[in-house]
């Protein structure tokens, strides 16, 4: 299974990062074969908007199965969604402890988002959305 981490930075002492959209980059590790390790950055952590939605579409694209990240949104959660892709959170430490912990079925599987979207939040705080 490919196995797409949240990082702080390249390979399997990275420190993970627990956003999804706007993580620096992805670790993408067979988890069958732990020497196969690709390290991406992720265009999209700048984005003005639509991170995470474009995040999913990268994923996509390299072929992940699934994505171990901290938080996600409901946007994002969709997008992963159509694309097939399990979420599973729960993530500490280095990518090299999330892969042990995902061997070990200590991540948590999600089937939702973890946080509001952006645009709810600016409109609970006054925003105007």
């Amino acid at each position: 299974m490919k196995l797409a981490v949240c990082a702080k930075g390249e390979g399997l002492s990275a420190q993970v990062d627990e956003r999804f959209g706007r993580c620096i980059f992805f670790v993408i590790v067979d988890t069958e074969n732990e020497e196969s390790v690709v390290s991406i950055r992720n265009s999209n952590a700048d984005a003005a908007g639509g991170a995470g939605p474009q995040a999913a579409q990268l994923l996509a694209g390299v072929g992940a199965d699934a994505v171990a990240l901290g938080n996600v949104g409901p946007n994002a959660a969709e997008a992963l969604k159509t694309a097939k892709i399990e979420v599973f959170t729960g993530i500490v430490g280095t990518v090299a402890n999330v892969v042990q912990q995902f061997r070990e079925g200590k991540l948590v599987l999600l089937t939702e988002a973890t946080v509001p979207s952006h645009a709810g939040m600016k409109n609970r705080r006054g925003g105007k959305g």
